[in-house]
This record gives structure tokens, C-alpha cells and sequence, in this order.
């Protein structure tokens, strides 16, 4: 526990957005035999190379030595490197030019692809907004080192990272490649060890209706050339697959949407915004599409699939909205028009196979994760997990609760943090890994890594993931409300405390009692927080008198 706590100090206490680093490097496109690590010198141009090997201290293999300038990323690929193993590394520079001896960087590591049958833990996390300061920068750096404490084999990031869509018309190529750098050194304290995944934001303003705007001097081409400038994103090869498309303006391939496997999992990153098709900066209904190009590709990547696992990953359904399955039903996502009942699909999307939803079911994914609506939230339609994440560094903890939380049906907890995936041969098990700052774990009330939620996806073996499965076992009655609940407990479980708390987070009431009258509470969305000796179960209530 001291070890952690120090940790966490250094992340917070570190230079300001760490600039005081010589060089931050970020892992990026880790495969069967590669991986490409970018670094950023920022005090002055040097000469670099990487030792590297499969036992920590011993560095038997080394790459070429580069001149990386001042202020410019140097991608170099790590290659012909063995499958399913851990690799150690450490960087070795001197100012260009010097005769002096190499210095010597931190050891840090990473996995290449996991075989068929291996146990791996990955995080996903969302929505930072530290651009326009709903994010802490010292709250964000609690979660990274909460993430890094978790040896996960990569870090998937959900947008609303790094762009800023507010003066979309005004904002310059200068201030986009401002607000991509900022981010190198916060990452780079996990990144250099964790490979990342970048998934595309709303915010990011990399949408297709401003790349039509007097290109190239738009945001979406600024955004597009800095984002791929400072952050190595999969395109499509002999290991990933995704958009094909070559770009004009200097963009290349935009990667932007790509699949790979990993273990017994397939992932599919999704851009649920840049489909040649987009007539407004917010398209709604049957104007919003992945494109067909975009489509087929998915339908192509989910069918010719035989992984065990099969998990997506976009910003939002449909692009923005709020909710997760609330809005799954409708149009291209779903089929169906506004009205839940008509259905608008084969004449909306002639020639199409199915709904992005109906692919879901028929090939198999287990959970959809997204990002947009600032909390977390877990739903199940069809047999399909709807995970929405977390913000990393909502120090309010409350954001996204008071805003979004009336669109989610179940699950649904305050406060932020990341959420931690562990993929086994017989199981996924999903957790809520909450993030706070060390003066608001003062009173006790608060835990740092506190696990607010937990589910599995398959037979979880171990003790400790099946006791999280009780939480399905709890439940409540009427929902909604009008004069009491009821709340039904595991036979077993006899050291409990029940509260009820709003969505500023207050609790309202507390009882041992497991009959509640709520005569006396306002109308309104509550969470009925149940604790007991080893878990933690929220529960969404609707009180309407």
C-alpha cells in the first residue's frame, strides 16, 4: 500500500505536464514480432538507439543509432522479435554530436501478441478534457498510475483526448499541435511500458464535415497530420487490419479504424465520424453513418472471426447522442425509425446486410465499450454488453452522473477512474477501477483503486471473480418507486448497509433494514448503494410519487 501511495505522489507531484523530462517515448502497434516506440526529445537534438531483450538486465540485442531533432517525434521499430513474450528495453542518448558516453534510460518493457489461451489484462479509458479543464491534470495522473499498477498489455483511449472542437473555424494548426503534444508527457509516464490505442473523439473535430471545409487549412487535417505525428496508431498490414483509404493534404492512411487479435480476443476500434458521407458537424438519425466502406469492413472483420472474445470499441452509437442501449434501437445502429416500431433499415440502407446492433448479436461480441457521457455505466441488450467508461479525471466525481446519467437503465455509478479488462481462457472480467485525489481519501470515505463494480463474461474459476457475480443476485422491487422498496440478498450475506444516494452524489438515507419506505424522498433518479463485507453493488432507483 506504501509503495502505491508513493507512486501516485510522484504522478501528481512530477513537473508541471512533465516538461521537466528529457525525452518521453510512447509504444505504440505492438504485433506477433514488432512494436514501433516514438520519442520525444524536448531540450535538445540527440543521437539514440534502444537495447533490448527477453531477460531484464540483460540486453543482448540492440537497434541502429538515429539523430532524433528537438520537438520532433522519432518513430523506430522494434522487429523480429519473438510472439507471445515480454521484452525488456532501455534508451541510450547523447547530444548529437558529442563524443561523450551514451547515457542510460529507465528499463521498461512490454508484450508482444499473447497466444491462443493466455491470460492478459488491458484498460480503457475516456473522455480527459483537460483542453477545456472539466479534467484535473493531477487527477489524470493518479489514474495513469492506477493503470500502470495493473501491468495491463496496453492501454486503449476512447477520445476527447486531445482535440478541441470549440472554434472549430478559428482554431489554428499551431494550437492542435499544441494540444497533442501537451499529452505526450502524461502518457509517456505509462506509455513507455504500455503500448496505446487511440480511438477517435468527437472533440478530436477529425469528422469528414470539416475536412470538406476549405481543406487543407481546416482542423480535421491539422488535427489528423498532429495526432499521427506524435502518436503511432495501427494502419492496415500483415498484423492489422482497417481504413485503406489514402488521404489527400499529406494525411496518407488516417488511422483511424483498425482490428487485431491478441490472446483469445478480438478487438475492433470503430470511427464512428469520418465516413464520406456527414452533411453537418452533428448529423442525427438516418444523416449519421459509419459509410459503407466502413461498414463492410466491420461485418467482413466480425464474421471471418473464430475468436472466443469479441469486443468493439468506439466514442458513441452513433456518434454522439447520450446513452448506450436507449439509443442502440434507432436507425442505422438498430433499424428501427424514432418511433420504436417502424422499421427503416432496408429502405434507409438498401443493399446493407444489417444493423450495426443485429451484427453485434449474430457474430458474437460480448461487449461494446464506449466513451462520450462522462461516467460508468453497464447495460445488456440482446445478449451484448453496453459498457460506457468512465472519465479519468472528473475531480468532481459527479460530471457526468448529473448530466448523462438519466440515459443509462442500469449500473450506473458516480466518480472517475478507468476500467481494467482481464481476458482468460475461461472468462473476461470487467472492473471499475475508481481514481481520487489523495486529499479526498482523507476521511476514509473515499478509496484510491477501490473496485465500485466488477461482472464476468464466461465461467470465472477463481474465488474471488465468482464472489463478484453475487451482484446479479441482488435485487429490488418496485422500480420505479412510489412508497417503499423491497430489497432481496443473498441468503449468506448478513453484514450489510444500504444507502440511497442522488446523483450529486449526497446520500439521502441509510438503513440496515431491507424493507425502505421513501415516503419522504423527492421524486427523481437515485442509486441504491448496497455494501457488504467484500462487495460494493449500486443499483439505479426511480422514485416518482
Amino acid at each position: 500500500m506504501k509503495s502505491s501511495f508513493l507512486i501516485i505522489l510522484f504522478f501528481v507531484m512530477g513537473c508541471s505536464q512533465g516538461f521537466c523530462q528529457t525525452y518521453n517515448e510512447i509504444l505504440g502497434r505492438p504485433t506477433d514480432s514488432s512494436i514501433t516506440i516514438s520519442i520525444l526529445f524536448n531540450q535538445q537534438s540527440n543521437d539514440v538507439y534502444w537495447e533490448y531483450g527477453t531477460v531484464s538486465g540483460t540486453f543482448n540485442l540492440s537497434t541502429n543509432t538515429y539523430i532524433a531533432p528537438i520537438d520532433t517525434p522519432l518513430e523506430v521499430d522494434f522487429i523480429n522479435l519473438t510472439p507471445n513474450t515480454k521484452y525488456f528495453y532501455r534508451t541510450r542518448y547523447r547530444t548529437h554530436g558529442s563524443s561523450s558516453a551514451f547515457s542510460t534510460g529507465t528499463v521498461h518493457s512490454f508484450y508482444t501478441q499473447r497466444a491462443p489461451g493466455s491470460t492478459f489484462t488491458f484498460t480503457i479509458e475516456a473522455d480527459e478534457h483537460l483542453y477545456d479543464k472539466k479534467g484535473n491534470d493531477n487527477l489524470y495522473k493518479v489514474c495513469l498510475a492506477n493503470q500502470a499498477m495493473d501491468n495491463p498489455d496496453f492501454m486503449i483511449d476512447l477520445g476527447d483526448i486531445f482535440g478541441d472542437d470549440h472554434h472549430p473555424f478559428t482554431i489554428t494548426s499551431y494550437q492542435l499541435d499544441s494540444l497533442h503534444k501537451n499529452y505526450r508527457p502524461l502518457l509517456g509516464n505509462i506509455c513507455n511500458s504500455v503500448p496505446l490505442y487511440l480511438c477517435l473523439g468527437n472533440h478530436e473535430g477529425e469528422k469528414d464535415y470539416y475536412l470538406l471545409q476549405t481543406p487543407p487549412n481546416n482542423m480535421a487535417v491539422y488535427a489528423t497530420l498532429w495526432r499521427k505525428f506524435y502518436y503511432p496508431n495501427p494502419y492496415p498490414d500483415n498484423f492489422y487490419t482497417g481504413d485503406t483509404t489514402h488521404e489527400l493534404y499529406g494525411i496518407g492512411q488516417p488511422e483511424n479504424y483498425y482490428a487485431w487479435t491478441w490472446g483469445n480476443a478480438l478487438f475492433v476500434v470503430l470511427d464512428v465520424y469520418r465516413d464520406d458521407c456527414d452533411t453537418s458537424a452533428k448529423p442525427i438519425n438516418w444523416n449519421w453513418t459509419l459509410g459503407y466502406p466502413q461498414y463492410e469492413w466491420l461485418r467482413n472483420t466480425l464474421a471471418t472471426s473464430n475468436a472466443q472474445y469479441k469486443f468493439v470499441f468506439a466514442h458513441h452509437t452513433r456518434g454522439e447522442g447520450r446513452g448506450g442501449i436507449s439509443t442502440a434501437p434507432y436507425f442505422e445502429w438498430g433499424g428501427y425509425e424514432a418511433n420504436g416500431v417502424t422499421w427503416g433499415f432496408t429502405t434507409n440502407r438498401p443493399g446493407w446486410a444489417e444493423p450495426i446492433h443485429q451484427l453485434f448479436v449474430h457474430y458474437g461480441v460480448n461487449i461494446f465499450f464506449q466513451g462520450h457521457d462522462h461516467l460508468f455505466a453497464h447495460e445488456i441488450m440482446n445478449g451484448v454488453t453496453y459498457q460506457e467508461v468512465p472519465m479519468p479525471s472528473d475531480s468532481t466525481y459527479s460530471l457526468g452522473i448529473i448530466a448523462n446519467g438519466a440515459a443509462y437503465v442500469s449500473d450506473t455509478i458516480r466518480g472517475s477512474g478507468h476500467v481494467r479488462v482481464t481476458v482468460s481462457p475461461n472468462c473476461v472480467n470487467v472492473d471499475f477501477v475508481k481514481a481520487y485525489l489523495p486529499a479526498d481519501t482523507i476521511s476514509g470515505a473515499n478509496h484510491n483503486r477501490q473496485v465500485a463494480f466488477s461482472y464476468s463474461i464466461g465461467n470465472c474459476s477463481t474465488s474471488v471473480l465468482s464472489k463478484q457475480n453475487e451482484n446479479i443476485f441482488v435485487n429490488f422491487y418496485p422500480n420505479p418507486a412510489k412508497d417503499y422498496i423491497s430489497v432481496s440478498l443473498p441468503s449468506d450475506i448478513d453484514n450489510y448497509l444500504i444507502s440511497l444516494v442522488n446523483v450529486l452524489g449526497q446520500r439521502v438515507l441509510q438503513t440496515h433494514s431491507k424493507n425502505i419506505d421513501i415516503t419522504n424522498i423527492k421524486n427523481g433518479i437515485y442509486f441504491l448503494n448496497i455494501k457488504t463485507s467484500n462487495h460494493e453493488i449500486n443499483k439505479k432507483l426511480i422514485v416518482d410519487h
